[in-house]
């Protein structure tokens, strides 16, 4: 896996886990890889998964069954789509405009590009 160099490696590696769920490639109750699994798929330090379960757990969008391992909440997906679109109306969205506005873009021909890729 490449990793950003502007972005936390846990950071990215909880983006990744938000990302399967959000496309529904995993779901609430489906189990996670253990930190070791995980970290061997990712080619990272076990401290760095675990440290991005640890944030995952805090958003509550995974839990930890004692000694069985770490799980995706029922409510996951609602959670990350919540989630995201707090940064996309927060950070994204603000940006976007903002790039519209120098370059001179109108909502009208932005409206037409959506429109145009349905």
């Amino acid at each position: 896996m490449e990793f950003r160099e502007n972005k936390p490696i846990y950071l990215q590696l909880a983006d990744q886990l938000l990302d399967e769920v959000e496309r529904g490639q995993s779901s609430g109750g489906d189990r996670l890889l253990s930190v070791r699994e995980y970290a061997g798929k990712t080619g990272v330090n076990v401290n760095t998964v675990m440290r991005a379960y640890n944030w995952l757990q805090q958003e509550d969008v995974i839990f930890n069954r004692r000694g069985i391992g770490y799980f995706f909440a029922d409510d996951a997906r609602e959670r990350v789509l919540n989630m995201r679109r707090r940064e996309f109306w927060d950070k994204e969205l603000p940006y976007f405009i903002d790039r519209m506005r120098a370059l001179e873009i109108s909502p009208e021909e932005i409206m037409k590009k959506i429109i145009q890729n349905k």
